[in-house]
C-alpha cells in the first residue's frame, strides 16, 4: 500500500470540509483503518445529519477499493432504511466499492459517491429488497422514516455533551481530546471511550 498516497488523500479529502460536506481521519494514526463523514444532502431526508462511515483499506489500495459501511444508523429498524444500505451491518452496495473501482478513484471520490447515493437510492440494485419495496410502493413512509432516523442518529446532539466530556475527561483523557473525539462520532459516547482508548 502507497502510504504517501494514503496521507495526500486525507489531506485533499479535509481542505474543503465546509463546503464538500465530506472529512476523513486516521484511526489512532492507522492508516489502514478510517473515519469519514460525509452530510447529508440538501432536500434529501438525510439533510441536517453527519454520518460515520468505517474505512478500511486492503494492501492492495489504489489498486483495490477501500471497504466501507456505515457506523452511522441510516433508518435501521423492523423494516429499515436506505435500499443500498444494509441494515444489518451498514454495508454499502455501489459499484465503485466493488468491480467499478479503478486505482485513478480517491478516497473522497467513493465518500461523495456515498453521498450522492443517499440523494439518488438505486432501488434496482438493492442491499435490502423490502427497504427497496417500501422505498417504490411507499415513499411518502420511506422519507417520514429516513427523516426521523436521521433526527435520532446523524444530527449532533448538544444537550448532554457537556456530561460526556466531563465523565470521559474524569476517566483521565484530556478535554481537547475528548471533545474532538465526541466530534468525530456524533456523541456517541462509547464510540468515543474506543477512539480515545485506541489511539
Amino acid at each position: 500500500m502507497d502510504l504517501s498516497r494514503v496521507q495526500k488523500e486525507l489531506k485533499d479529502c479535509n481542505k474543503d470540509r465546509e463546503i464538500s460536506g465530506i472529512g476523513i481521519e486516521a484511526n489512532g494514526g492507522d492508516l489502514t483503518h478510517l473515519s469519514g463523514t460525509i452530510t447529508g444532502p440538501v432536500g434529501t431526508p438525510y439533510e441536517g445529519g453527519t454520518f460515520l462511515i468505517d474505512v478500511r483499506l486492503t494492501g492492495g489500495y489504489p489498486f483495490e477499493p477501500p471497504k466501507m459501511q456505515f457506523r452511522t444508523k441510516v433508518w435501521y429498524g423492523r423494516v429499515d432504511g436506505h435500499p443500498n444500505i444494509s441494515s444489518q451491518n451498514g454495508a454499502i452496495c455501489l459499484d465503485i466499492l466493488k468491480d467499478q473501482w479503478s486505482p485513478a478513484l480517491t478516497l473522497k471520490t467513493a465518500l461523495l459517491s456515498i453521498q450522492a447515493l443517499l440523494s439518488a437510492p438505486e432501488p434496482d440494485d438493492p442491499q435490502d429488497a423490502v427497504v427497496a419495496q417500501q422505498y417504490l410502493r411507499d415513499h411518502a413512509t420511506f422519507v417520514a422514516t429516513a427523516r426521523y432516523w436521521t433526527e435520532a442518529f446523524a444530527k449532533r446532539v448538544t444537550v448532554g455533551i457537556e456530561e460526556k466530556v466531563q465523565k470521559l475527561v474524569e476517566m483521565g483523557f484530556p478535554e481537547n481530546s475528548v471533545r474532538k473525539a465526541l466530534e468525530i462520532v456524533n456523541g456517541d459516547e462509547n464510540m468515543a471511550l474506543e477512539k480515545l482508548c485506541s489511539g
